[in-house]
């Protein structure tokens, strides 16, 4: 990624087509790496894979664990090839082909399919070696998030600020004596984690092979009811009663008038450096595991973050800390020198983090849905004011299509801006092509679309709406979308582009 231009496409694994629901890690996956390889593409960009959670609205940025798998994604039709389930085993959920994620009803089935796989996995002995195997290299997080979920169902799902003090302040011989008594429901939760990485790292060897490179994302924050804040308050913004005192967010922008409450702790920074950042270096080291190029949401935090008193309904009345800035990636660097990581500095960006992101050469993100506000010919997201270094899309999942965006969100001026900028007019089925074509051609040495996008979708299929709670995070390709004409075009409009 250090020079070479490339391309790629945002897809997340949920959206992937599948029998089953949402999409998963299994021949839909394969399928979409060839998919990529026959169109000269060179990158595929996830969001986070963490566990998702129903009660904040299913979003991938909000998880019980930043270290855990979404074991939703694991694969029916991996677990038969496998040998942990018979082809009869699999029955296929009413709905399975919706280009909708029903979450609830994936739930249901899939831990259905993934008890039965434990069950021939205590059955038949299978694997042993390897799971202990797998269980040791991860115990730093692995150990304290199935203790979380275990210590979760038994208490009836209720925050870990609100359990038994002593399992609130992790008391070690009542600690000890729960994964005791509960070492089958640990031992089970461990068993998903293990056969979610089996099947990841095969699909991550097939990309290999293929000359796929694959985007991960870390979203900067945790939740406050995750495992890593429980099991790591010292490191957490926390009062004397472990409550959250204040609370991250972003202040007014774009996307709200409000700003965003997101509701999440903030990092002792202090603490952190104390501790030679010893807890991001082990969430770094994973993801690498797991991806080849880091994207880091909400950079900006790194240099100065949005400190939110918790009582505020609103972002609005927040204030801006300094954060650890350039002595964190010093650090983390160190460990990494080959670090190839992407900053998200959309919203507001002061100079400071300009500085270092020029200090580190870390590519930022160009939003060209953006570009055509106000004094356009000189707005940085417009393809033709590109620097080398950075990473250039279309709109991102936090935007609407770009299709959906051109019907329904953009503005009289900004579309006389946009028609100026194209030199015509264009109808809603032209916009994303000829945008695509700036992208391709501008200087960036990276360019990512959203898969909707690439399918020329409107506001149906977007992804996210900031700021919103219900129906996001749903959408899903139809089971024949991906056809070898498609892939002809992107394949030929990137060796024009010589991105290949």
């Amino acid at each position: 990624m250090k020079d070479r231009r490339g391309s790629g496409i945002l897809l997340h694994v949920s959206s992937l087509s599948s029998e089953y629901g949402i999409g998963d890690v299994g021949p839909a996956a394969f399928h979409f790496v060839d998919f990529l390889k026959t169109a000269h593409q060179r990158y595929w960009q996830f969001l986070p894979f963490n566990p998702t959670d129903p009660a904040y609205g299913n979003s991938p940025y909000s998880s019980a664990s930043a270290f855990a798998c979404n074991d939703l994604f694991v694969s029916p039709e991996g677990l038969v090839v496998d040998g942990w389930l018979r082809k009869e085993d699999i029955v296929v959920p009413d709905q399975s082909l919706s280009t909708k994620v029903d979450y609830a009803h994936v739930k249901q089935f899939k831990l259905q399919i993934l008890n039965l796989a434990y069950q021939s996995f205590k059955r038949r002995g299978k694997n042993f070696a390897e799971y202990h195997k797998f269980c040791a290299e991860h115990r730093d997080w692995l150990e304290d998030y199935a203790t979380f979920c275990v210590l979760k169902d038994l208490l009836g799902g209720r925050c870990w600020i609100e359990w038994p003090m002593e399992i609130r302040q992790r008391n070690p011989s009542l600690l000890r004596e729960i994964q005791m008594r509960y070492a089958p429901e640990m031992e089970r939760i461990k068993f998903f984690q293990f056969i979610f990485f089996q099947q990841w790292e095969k699909l991550r060897e097939y990309a290999r092979q293929q000359g796929i490179q694959l985007v991960g994302d870390i979203p900067i924050y945790v939740n406050y009811d995750s495992a890593d804040v429980w099991a790591n308050p010292e490191i957490f913004q926390l009062d004397g009663e472990l409550n959250l005192p204040f609370v991250a967010g972003v202040p007014p922008d774009y996307f709200s008038e409000t700003g965003q409450r997101w509701g999440n702790p903030l990092y002792r920074w202090d603490r952190l450096k104390d501790l030679n950042y010893a807890w991001w270096i082990q969430r770094v080291r994973h993801n690498l595991k797991l991806f080849d190029v880091i994207r880091i949401d909400h950079f900006r935090g790194f240099v100065g973050y949005w400190k939110i008193p918790a009582y505020e309904s609103t972002a609005i009345r927040g204030h801006w800390e300094a954060g650890p800035g350039n002595d964190f990636f010093e650090y983390i660097l160190k460990v990494f020198p080959n670090l190839n990581l992407i900053a998200e500095d959309l919203g507001i960006i002061t100079p400071d983090v300009v500085a270092t992101m020029e200090h580190f050469h870390f590519p930022g993100m160009k939003i060209m849905q953006f570009a055509f506000g106000g004094d356009w010919k000189m707005h940085p997201y417009l393809p033709e004011n590109y620097p080398q270094n950075c990473v250039a899309y279309t709109g991102t999942h936090d935007n609407n299509t770009t299709r959906g965006w051109f019907e329904k969100d953009i503005g009289p001026r900004e579309l006389e801006n946009l028609f100026q900028y194209f030199g015509r007019e264009l109808t809603a089925s032209e916009i994303v092509p000829a945008m695509m074509d700036s992208l391709w051609e501008s200087a960036a040495k990276l360019v990512i679309v959203p898969m909707q996008d690439v399918l020329n979708l409107g506001a149906e299929a977007r992804m996210n709406t900031p700021a919103t709670t219900h129906g996001n995070w749903e959408w899903r390709m139809s089971p024949n979308a991906l056809t070898f004409e498609m892939a002809a075009h992107l394949g030929s409009l990137t060796e024009k582009a010589r991105r290949i």
